[in-house]
């Protein structure tokens, strides 16, 4: 199945939260879940009967797969790589989706939301350390530089966005924007204070171990 094409505040409506997957509309009085509340999308929303068990765990993990942008393979990926790493599952699968250069991008202030910051990383102008990357799903660690590549076209939209950013940055990052080029510094890795989504990591955990 490919990437999810239609329109995307059917997506926040669907989860009942704030996917901020539009850059500017989700802050403003027309998303449509401040217009609309927490009303599932479709006709016969109003005949639905309650959530299941298997429907909350469900809805919990296509939440976190949605707001971050990845398939369910990749998901299913990293969390083949929580359930052999050490520490909680739950809290070490958050943070390697929060690792994710997309994502950093993102959280910099470099791109209004983590579909355009994808889009930025796979066309190239992102570095890491350098050098350039153009795969969303690479995981950057602590210490890494994650810098603008110096050139008029990426320069110009990623300052765009900085001049726009009003969210808070994360602890984990520190950015520099006064230089010629923008950059961020990942300080830590990522813990459970620093995630950007509430999430219930045990319900994901127990719907992908069924």
């Amino acid at each position: 199945m490919g990437r999810y094409t239609g329109p995307v505040c059917r997506l926040c409506r669907r989860e009942g939260v704030k996917l901020f997957l539009k850059t500017l509309r989700c802050d403003s009085p027309k998303c449509a879940l401040e217009k609309r509340g927490e009303q599932a999308p479709g006709m016969h929303t109003q005949k639905r009967r309650k959530t299941s068990d298997y429907g909350a765990r469900l809805r919990e993990k296509q939440k976190v797969k949605r707001y971050f942008g990845v398939y369910d393979k990749q998901f299913r990926r990293y969390m083949d790589l929580a359930s052999r790493s050490k520490g909680n599952t739950g809290s070490t699968l958050m943070t390697l989706l929060e690792r994710r250069p997309d994502n950093i991008v993102h959280r910099l202030g470099f791109a209004g939301s983590r579909r355009t910051a994808r889009q930025l990383v796979v066309h190239g102008h992102i570095c890491v350390n350098g050098r350039k990357v153009t795969v969303p799903s690479l995981l950057v660690r602590a210490g890494d530089t994650v810098s603008v590549k110096a050139r008029p076209k990426s320069l110009r939209f990623v300052k765009q966005s900085l001049e726009a950013f009003s969210g808070r940055l994360p602890d984990f990052l520190a950015v520099d924007s006064a230089g010629d080029s923008p950059s961020g510094r990942v300080l830590r890795l990522p813990g459970e204070t620093d995630w950007s989504l509430p999430v219930q990591t045990a319900l994901i955990i127990e719907f992908l171990s069924r």
